[in-house]
């Protein structure tokens, strides 16, 4: 499938407006249509390569979930957005489409809270069990005490 018959089909599918430069595609969906973009674009668009997930804290307008995905075969990529806002700090996980979306979901629920609907082991990968909030967030203060770590 090349890049101009998946952007018809998603924006044909999902009535949102998709950014094309080349050969990579963006499209932002609500969070509850996540998932159902993260298998379509697998199949039938092909995407079979997860590139990344991260997050993005955009203060006042909240929280951001990104996602790369690559059709290797026909050389373009699709970057996957959903926006969170500020009151909702959970979305479905990816991992039942890819399983290589495991840690990077568990490491933006380390660092910004975001839950994971879904996912199979949702807990911290880079901090300790016991530590209290999310330091990625815009309303973590920078001064919080952490012993040893401070």
């Amino acid at each position: 499938m090349t890049s101009e018959q998946a952007r018809a089909l998603i924006e044909e599918r999902f009535a949102a407006s998709v950014a094309a430069d080349g050969g990579a595609l963006a499209v932002t969906v609500p969070p509850e249509r996540w998932l159902e973009l993260g298998r379509v674009a697998k199949d039938p668009l092909g995407c079979l390569y997860f590139a990344f997930s991260t997050a993005v804290d955009w203060k006042e307008q909240g929280l951001e979930v990104v996602a790369r995905v690559e059709n290797l075969d026909a050389g373009w990529s699709l970057t996957m957005k959903t926006r969170l806002g500020t009151e909702r700090a959970a979305c479905a996980s990816l991992v039942p489409v890819w399983r290589g979306a495991d840690w990077m979901e568990r490491e933006c629920y380390d660092m910004f809270g975001i839950r994971f609907e879904g996912h199979p082991d949702l807990r911290r990968i880079l901090l300790p069990q016991d530590w209290e909030g999310h330091p990625l967030l815009k309303s973590y203060a920078v001064d919080t005490p952490h012993p040893p770590y401070r």
